[in-house]
């Protein structure tokens, strides 16, 4: 494949990348090998001064399963009347796709490095994570939901001063195409700066 070819397939994957619902998402997830490729991929972000303000915790086989009874409880200390029905829906969470990814963005003190700037490299790292499990032939969607806010679950995680969750990114199969939906109108969004 010609390097022109690459270029233009590389950004063809981002004219049509698309996230799928995660209860659209099934088996097969990406083996060990292409996963560590994907959070090669992911870990390939704009980051100033190097410090890696982002890390991943990986939920495969029955971690997820366990991690969804962590899920189950908190919800359950959080809501004042449960339901045994919302009890089994938050212990499910994490079966709707075979590989789940939080990313953790972390703030590290460092002069000249703003934390405005470590977060958006931890948005980057979401974003890198969705693609590159797109180009890998997975499909997935990039998601905060109630537990990502929730302090039973971050002490669950193991987060520490300065960490929050990104999001939690889940990759699997398509069971069905995503629908396209309505884009920005670049016209709308886009200007450009001329002196006066």
């Amino acid at each position: 494949m010609s390097e022109k070819s690459s270029s233009e397939g590389a950004l063809n994957l981002l004219l049509s990348r698309r996230s799928v619902v995660a209860n659209n998402l099934g088996p097969p997830g990406p083996d060990a090998a292409l996963l560590r490729k994907i959070l090669t991929a992911a870990a390939r972000v704009p980051d100033h001064k190097k410090l890696v303000p982002w890390r991943f915790v990986v939920f495969e086989g029955e971690a997820r399963a366990a991690f969804g009874e962590v899920l189950a409880k908190a919800y359950e200390a959080s809501d004042p009347d449960p339901t045994s029905f919302r009890r089994e829906t938050e212990a499910a969470r994490f079966m709707r796709a075979p590989v789940v990814v939080a990313v953790i963005s972390r703030i590290i003190d460092k002069k000249g490095v703003p934390e405005w700037e470590q977060i958006l490299s931890a948005g980057a790292a979401c974003q890198n994570l969705l693609v590159a499990a797109n180009a890998a032939g997975f499909s997935g969607q990039w998601i905060t939901e109630w537990y990502a806010f929730d302090e039973t679950v971050c002490r669950a995680l193991g987060l520490e001063e300065g960490e929050r969750i990104a999001g939690f990114v889940y990759i699997g199969t398509a069971k069905e195409p995503p629908q396209e939906r309505d884009r920005p109108d670049l016209d709308a969004i886009v200007s450009y700066w001329q002196p006066v």
